[in-house]
């Protein structure tokens, strides 16, 4: 018969190996990110919308991961906010998706962060281009300037060759959808609580722009000149101003209940 203490060693070893392979397994990717922050209680929760990130490669070598930036601080606030402020039960978790992976195909919605960095291959703009045109909804961020601009055009053009980018004009339903957003304005990164712009770059004016499907739904909501997603990371710091913080959650609020409705 085995020694009761041995028993109960092995198991325990069993218990530690098993919470350190669930810990590998949801923050694969955490070396990547910019702000890691530990998983809740309920990660394993499933929800009915969940907040997905492209993960993509980066252009000109750069050293960090852009895809991760404000990840996944920034999810998990902002979660938080569709939480309270909706009736739409979110994960607590984030869900990154690879652009090489047809998991793409399981999460409506997807969000992507700096996309003025981003590298797309040919397979991956026909499996992006794929997944919109099935109904998916794609989120763009934190991006500025023209440079940055002609590199996101240049893998949108990948994606859409046949569709053109449009200003969203203020009636537009996805500045109606839950809050009413006729009066918005650029939403700036931490670096406005030193250097007191909202620009970054020579991104002076916020642009709301799209790419539409045949029905004049958005496909691919475009926040060009602004960073929402710093917003939503710093929005539990008293130094970063709480107007630029609400609005940032509408506005992504507005872009989930969209996604979900139309």
């Amino acid at each position: 018969m085995p020694n009761p203490r041995q028993a109960l060693a092995a198991l325990l070893l069993l218990i530690t190996a098993a919470y350190a392979f669930e810990r590998r397994r949801s923050s694969a990717y955490e070396y990547e990110m910019q702000n890691p922050a530990e998983d809740p209680s309920d990660a394993d929760e499933p929800g009915e919308y969940t907040f997905a990130r492209l993960r993509y490669r980066s252009n000109g070598g750069r050293r960090r991961s852009s895809w991760a930036t404000d990840s996944n601080k920034a999810e998990r606030v902002f979660v938080q906010g569709v939480r309270r402020l909706t009736r739409v039960h979110a994960r607590s978790v984030e869900e990154i998706i690879d652009a090489d992976s047809d998991h793409m195909y399981n999460w409506p919605w997807l969000y992507a962060v700096e996309v003025g960095h981003w590298s797309l291959s040919d397979s991956q703009a026909k499996r992006l281009r794929h997944y919109l045109d099935r109904g998916g909804f794609l989120m763009v961020d934190d991006f500025h300037g023209s440079s940055e601009w002609a590199v996101f055009e240049e893998g949108l053009r990948k994606i859409f060759p046949d569709r053109v980018v449009i200003d969203l004009e203020n009636q537009e339903q996805v500045f109606h959808v839950m809050y009413d957003l006729n009066e918005r304005f650029q939403v700036p990164g931490r670096q406005y609580i030193r250097s007191g712009r909202t620009y970054e770059r020579d991104g002076v004016e916020a642009k709301w722009r799209a790419i539409l499907d045949e029905r004049n739904r958005v496909q691919v909501l475009i926040c060009h000149n602004m960073d929402l997603g710093d917003a939503w990371e710093w929005a539990d710091d008293p130094s970063y101003p709480e107007p630029f913080a609400s609005l940032a959650y509408r506005i992504g609020i507005n872009a989930v209940v969209y996604s979900m409705t139309h």
